[in-house]
This record gives C-alpha cells, sequence and structure tokens, in this order.
C-alpha cells in the first residue's frame, strides 16, 4: 500500500524541540543610563532592542530555542540595525519585514533612582507591519509549531481582526497558543475595549502571562492566585502570575499549581523584565515540550531571568 502523501504545508521535521513564531513589534529603546529624577534632564542615551516581542524573541533564542519573529520596522537605519542584532542574537527572520516610507519606532527612555522607566515613543509602524504580514501568516504560522501574541496587535481594529485570525489558524491547526497581555493602557481607546479584546484571546489557549495588575483588570481578583483560576475559567489552560519581587505562579485548569518565590536582585531598570521571564519560560517549553509540568519546573528559571533582567539597562541583559 502506498504511503499517504505528505501535507505540502507542513514544516520539516526539527529535531530540537518546537518553532516558536512571535508576533508583534520591534523599536529601538534609546536608554538613559543612569538614574534621574523627575527633574533632571539626560545627558546622553544608549541604543538597545526594545519591543516586547523583540525581547522575548531574543530570550528564548538564548536558551537555544527555534525562534522566528513576525514583526518589522522601517526600512531605515534603525529598522537595519534592528535586523542586524536579531540575526546576531540567532532570531529567524524569514518573516520580518522591512518597509520603505514607514519610521521605525524610537522610545526614549528615563529611569528613575528606583528603577521605573518612563518612555516616550516616536514613530508607531506597527498598524503599517501587520497589514503588511496579513497575506503571509497563514504560511509562517504553517511552517511553525507554536504561535505567541501580545497585546499591542490587538489595539487597532484593522490589527485586532488580523491577529485573531492568525491566533484562530494556529488554535485549528493543533498548535499551543502562548499570550502575554502586556497591558499599556494608555494606547487603548478605553480601559473596558482593552479588557474585551484581551479576555477575547483567552478562550482555548495553551498559556496566558500577566503581572499582578493585569490579571486583577481583567477578572477583579485581587488575589493573584484567584485571578489565575479566574484566567484559567475564562479559557486558558496555564495561567501565570508574575509578583515582580514576591516571584510568580501558576494555576492550571488541570489541577497544577506551582509558586516560586522571588529572587534578589540589585535593581536597575525594570524595563523588559516581563519579557525575560516570559521569553525564558518559551525557551523551556519549546525545548522541554508544552505541558504544565514544563511550565511549573522552570517558574524559577524565569524568574533569575526577570530578575537579572532588572539588574542590566537593556531591556534584555547583554549575554555574559
Amino acid at each position: 500500500m502506498p504511503s499517504p502523501a505528505a501535507d505540502p504545508t507542513a514544516p520539516p521535521p526539527l529535531l530540537n524541540g518546537h518553532r516558536l513564531l512571535v508576533f508583534g513589534e520591534a523599536l529601538v529603546d534609546l536608554i538613559c543610563e543612569r538614574p534621574l529624577a523627575k527633574s533632571e534632564l539626560p545627558d546622553g542615551f544608549t541604543p538597545h532592542i526594545g519591543g516586547a516581542a523583540a525581547n522575548l524573541s531574543v530570550a528564548a533564542a538564548r536558551l537555544g530555542a527555534t525562534v522566528s519573529l513576525a514583526g518589522g520596522a522601517g526600512n531605515d537605519e534603525w529598522g537595519r540595525w534592528i535586523e542586524t542584532t536579531l540575526e546576531n542574537e540567532n532570531v529567524g527572520l524569514d518573516f520580518f519585514t522591512l518597509l520603505d516610507n514607514v519610521q521605525t519606532p524610537v522610545a526614549f527612555a528615563l529611569v528613575d533612582p528606583d528603577g521605573e522607566p518612563r518612555f516616550s515613543i516616536y514613530g508607531r509602524a506597527i498598524a503599517t507591519v501587520v497589514s503588511h504580514l496579513a497575506p503571509i501568516l497563514p504560511a509562517a504560522i504553517a511552517m511553525n509549531d507554536a504561535f505567541v501574541m501580545l497585546s499591542n496587535t490587538l489595539i487597532g481594529d484593522d490589527e485586532r481582526a488580523i491577529t485573531m485570525t492568525a491566533r484562530s489558524l494556529a488554535i485549528d491547526r493543533g498548535q499551543p497558543v502562548c499570550f502575554d497581555p502586556n497591558l499599556r493602557l494608555h494606547r487603548w481607546k478605553s480601559p473596558e475595549d482593552a479588557r474585551q479584546a484581551i479576555t477575547a484571546v483567552l478562550p482555548d489557549l495553551f498559556l496566558v502571562k500577566c503581572n499582578r495588575d493585569e490579571a486583577a483588570f481583567l477578572t477583579g481578583q485581587n488575589d493573584p492566585a484567584g485571578a489565575a483560576v479566574a484566567l484559567t475559567r475564562l479559557g486558558a489552560a496555564n495561567a501565570v502570575v508574575t509578583l515582580g519581587p514576591d516571584g510568580a505562579l501558576l494555576r492550571s485548569a488541570d489541577g497544577t499549581a506551582a509558586e516560586t518565590a522571588g529572587v534578589p536582585a540589585q535593581v536597575v531598570n525594570t524595563t523588559g523584565a516581563g519579557d525575560a521571564f516570559f521569553g525564558t519560560l518559551l525557551g523551556h517549553l519549546a525545548r522541554e515540550g508544552f505541558t504544565s509540568g514544563v511550565i511549573a519546573a522552570n517558574l524559577q528559571s524565569a524568574a533569575k531571568a526577570g530578575a537579572r533582567a532588572t539588574e542590566s539597562w537593556p531591556a534584555i541583559p547583554d549575554p555574559g
């Protein structure tokens, strides 16, 4: 009997784990690398890779995960710098695009003495990038094994429709879908619009990762453990809530529960701590398998990565 024909859209076999496709923005963080009181003026800025999707892609790739970024920037000096930086970090760029007549977003970051940043962002390319990627997202999803998304591509109506279609395609293919709301309420039309858009993502997700404030906002539960359980009742198989210096916890629909204590850190800049946490967790999942047990086993590793990220000026610390 002849063998069944191979699925022409299926990716070739991968010997080491699962391929991650991360969908979202990349930008340039220009950081004044000294703490500033609100009355102080900066005296210089240093460029670093930025954007949550780019940050977590780098964090996952450094663990040896096979990860590609579906995103883009302007076809300008900064966009080409982002592309080169991602390439040097072994992030796949098959679905990363540099667009003419688009300004690469640049975020000027000032950090206060407690390590809390404030940003002034110039250029917003995400809507144009998402529109450009829409025709190739089905092929990109078919060539990978897991889909990672953030809420920044849900803010505008057109980007939201494209993102939700991509989410459905991944779920229909049986892929685990992982989501970090990475909520920036000032970008949204209203808090209720943000809440409705984000909770609509949760059904059939493999994993949602929130910080404690996001979890409370989405569920109305101020207790992080209760909020995590509420997130699973909204449809996510696994919910991780990060607690800053107090660690993180997991609650799963299958009954798995885990917690990890906080990791001491000499805080310099909290930018990107959540991205380092999530990217590290995704890296372990890609290499070890998408199960609640793998999440539980690697909460401490992710917490350590998040703590380390606060101890340096870049959102994702330089290796070494």
